[in-house]
């Protein structure tokens, strides 16, 4: 049983006084798919590191959690996930719940415990040493392809520069905003983990922001790829002993690259095209944010209810309309749906028609009716707070892993 000790920028100011305040790491498995995974708890008490806290985990912190990991795991992004959540029946006092409010302890299931500040701790403290050891280690565990590579150091971080960029290109497109992106909360195995104020935009606002205690925007929904970009660019300060400066910054000149393809290709996804080569694809995607943006009509709804409406009629009328949709024309934004109707119908008649059925299964597929904005959330919170009813917390599960 461990409690782990790191250190981080938290919203850019380094913190030395950090580590594992209410969770321990129990052990380690290596599971029929040849991935090892960590098992820990959070909320299971008082750490050394817990700095006066109580190590507790409100149960509906715990709820939340649960519910974060299961939607991002189905959406396709690389997520820690919850194995299982106990009510312990012990009261809790916050100052963001009513209170006393009662406590839960999870069990977590992750990749890997070691993050970012994992490694400017060893920084900290001038070992190098160690910082090259527990690299060892990281690569011989979670980037096996490197072990035999001569410049398998330089390899890891060019490999965690792309596993970050497609990280938060997973998250921009499932319009998941994680509010805390501290140097602590960035995974070395670039995993989404520890879910705390987080929420999905109703709407496309660049400048959405999850944390009430976030007052500068510095972590709102369209910094994400900037901070983890400055995070990798950090965590070259303790690497830089044992990588080559040059090898490094060449890696991260990459990061928008990584980041660009894999975001246009999971938002061409939602559009229902698998692999979209053509030449306007990249203006229809500039198009779609272009009207989410200024009609302000939900962003998931908008493509649930493509993935609803969408039939080979589509095809024959340019001037075609999602039936049923919130779409209410504002201002320009009219205009631009219009544009987007005419390039949309363009690109649909620019392939065979037998290409429909693919079209139709790759927009249900990536668009579920089920997202958990924050009034669906609460919804489910006032069942189980005020009538100890969890039948519509289990409904939910079940429809965000049936991707209804």
């Amino acid at each position: 049983m461990l409690a782990l000790r790191y250190h981080g920028y938290q919203f850019g100011e380094y913190n030395g006084q950090l580590g594992d305040g209410r969770g321990f790491l129990y052990g380690q498995v290596r599971a029929n798919d040849g991935e090892l995974y960590d098992f820990g708890t959070k909320g299971s008490g008082r750490t050394p590191y817990s700095r006066g806290g109580d190590g507790m985990l409100t149960l509906k912190g715990g709820v939340r959690e649960v519910l974060a990991a299961e939607a991002l795991h189905y959406l396709g992004v690389r997520t820690s996930r919850c194995l299982s959540m106990i009510e312990t029946g012990l009261p809790l006092w916050r100052g963001d719940e009513p209170s006393p409010t009662r406590s839960s302890v999870m069990i977590r299931m992750s990749s890997s415990h070691i993050r970012f500040g994992t490694f400017e701790r060893l920084h900290y403290f001038q070992r190098p040493d160690l910082t090259e050891k527990l690299l060892d280690h990281v690569i011989e565990q979670y980037y096996q392809n490197l072990n035999t590579e001569q410049d398998k150091y330089a390899l890891f971080y060019a490999q965690l520069v792309k596993r970050v960029a497609e990280l938060v290109a997973q998250w921009m497109a499932a319009g998941f905003c994680h509010a805390v992106l501290n140097t602590d909360n960035m995974s070395i195995t670039g995993e989404s983990f520890d879910y705390g104020p987080y929420a999905f935009i109703p709407t496309y606002d660049p400048y959405f922001i999850a944390a009430y205690f976030d007052y500068s925007g510095r972590y709102c929904y369209s910094n994400q790829p900037i901070i983890c970009k400055l995070n990798l660019e950090m965590l070259q300060e303790p690497f830089k002993a044992i990588i080559d400066k040059g090898d490094m910054e060449a890696s991260l000149a990459r990061f928008d690259e990584y980041y660009q393809a894999e975001y246009s290709s999971l938002m061409l996804k939602k559009l229902g095209f698998v692999e979209l080569q053509h030449p306007q694809a990249e203006e229809l995607l500039n198009l779609t944010i272009e009207f989410l943006k200024a009609s302000q009509v939900g962003y998931h709804q908008f493509f649930y209810d493509m993935a609803r409406t969408f039939s080979s009629k589509w095809r024959d009328e340019p001037g075609f309309v999602m039936n049923g949709s919130d779409i209410v024309p504002v201002p320009g934004a009219s205009a631009i749906f219009d544009d987007w109707c005419i390039l949309y119908h363009k690109i649909l008649n620019d392939f065979d028609s037998d290409r429909t059925n693919l079209i139709t299964q790759t927009l249900a597929v990536h668009n579920p009716q089920t997202v958990l904005l924050r009034p669906v959330i609460e919804s489910i919170w006032q069942s189980i707070a005020q009538e100890d009813n969890w039948q519509p917390f289990y409904d939910l599960i079940k429809a965000i892993q049936s991707r209804k």
